[in-house]
């Protein structure tokens, strides 16, 4: 079975849990050659790491990458690149009250009903902290790619807060000028007040990335089962909290007509609109593709709940531990992460094909 391995022509196999010594992933598929840029790796990952601002979980975690193959002096090998990320400040006594029990929304009862045991550290496997290994492949893959291809995630609306849809509205170039990686000066300190007062209350809330790809040029994706949105959508639903996806105009789409959604092409074969999102008929057209992921609320709050133990009893639950009270800031960088592995799959499965 190939459930902890995405991607066909690079691969990314991930391991490791959230509480345990390490994780790590071992990255297949990386032609030979390429010069790769550790440091891009690190600094996406710092992007990543949790305790990094007010608005995370407060684990503290260095979330320094170490690549143990496949790299030669600083070149690509064209054999696996194999890596790991040590675990420093796992605190796992917070979670010894859970061991038989089952936080609501959490993967905790499907894990348990599907394996007959979990590892309750943390959520184990389950943990987002898994992710850090997407980012560190993800950065990698962003190198295999062509000049040009430009990959920018923001936070786009957090509970209620919401910027337009128009990704066009705003400079993209702002993202990291505050914590909730907003581009929008005055809706980001909405945003982050909005965080802190659901934090205060000990709950949670969700919000939206959008995700904007510059640079493609037309003829990436595969037809049918294969679209390039069918993979993006893979891709950013298997980030953990990920409840929805949409590309180009998405739902708003369906309150238009086709006269009004259907994109014009002009010379050079450009299009005046792009409801498409750069995408159409599975396979990128030229145009900047863009698409949103929704996030749920985290599962983990600080008040009292109702749920159930091992044995099928009713009980009531008070979770502990170091959890964000909202994920879209940090799941910006996750999200242009499997981006950049999805992309990078279609770029070299286009150099194939190219006739």
């Amino acid at each position: 079975m190939a459930a902890n391995t995405f991607g066909e022509h690079i691969r990314l196999t991930t391991f490791g849990e959230s509480h345990g010594e390490s994780l790590g992933g071992i990255l297949e598929g990386v032609p030979s050659g390429i010069k790769l840029d550790i440091y891009a790796v690190q600094k996406a990952l710092d992007r990543r790491r949790p305790g990094q601002s007010s608005v995370s979980t407060p684990r503290k975690e260095s979330d320094t990458v170490h690549i143990l193959s496949g790299v030669f002096e600083g070149k690509t090998t064209g054999t696996p690149i194999g890596f790991v990320i040590p675990n420093e400040n796992q605190h796992s006594a917070d979670y010894g009250n859970i061991a038989q029990a089952f936080r609501p929304s959490h993967a905790d009862f499907t894990y348990f009903t599907k394996y007959g045991i979990r590892d309750y550290r943390g959520g184990g496997r389950s943990s987002a902290r898994e992710t850090a290994v997407r980012v560190a492949g993800g950065a990698i893959a962003e190198q295999i790619l062509p000049s040009g291809v430009e990959i920018k995630a923001y936070v786009s609306s957090v509970g209620g807060v919401s910027l337009d849809q128009d990704y066009t509205h705003y400079d993209l170039s702002t993202i990291e000028d505050n914590i909730v990686r907003c581009p929008d000066a005055k809706k980001a300190i909405a945003m982050e007040a909005l965080i802190h007062e659901v934090q205060s209350h000990g709950d949670s809330i969700g919000g939206v990335v959008t995700c904007v790809v510059k640079g493609v040029k037309a003829g990436w994706g595969e037809p049918i089962f294969d679209r390039l949105e069918a993979r993006l959508a893979a891709a950013c639903l298997s980030i953990p909290a990920a409840k929805g996806f949409e590309v180009g105009s998405g739902f708003s789409g369906t309150l238009m007509r086709g006269s009004e959604h259907n994109d014009a092409f002009v010379s050079g074969g450009k299009t005046l609109t792009n409801y498409s999102g750069g995408i159409q008929g599975g396979i990128s057209n030229g145009m900047d593709i863009y698409f949103r992921v929704a996030f749920k609320p985290v599962a983990t709050i600080m008040s009292a709940q109702k749920t159930i133990n091992t044995a099928g009893d009713e009980m009531e639950i008070q979770c502990h531990g170091r959890h964000d009270p909202c994920v879209v800031p940090r799941a910006v960088v996750v999200v242009e992460a499997m981006t950049a592995l999805t992309l990078a799959d279609f770029y070299l499965l286009d150099k194939m094909t190219r006739f």
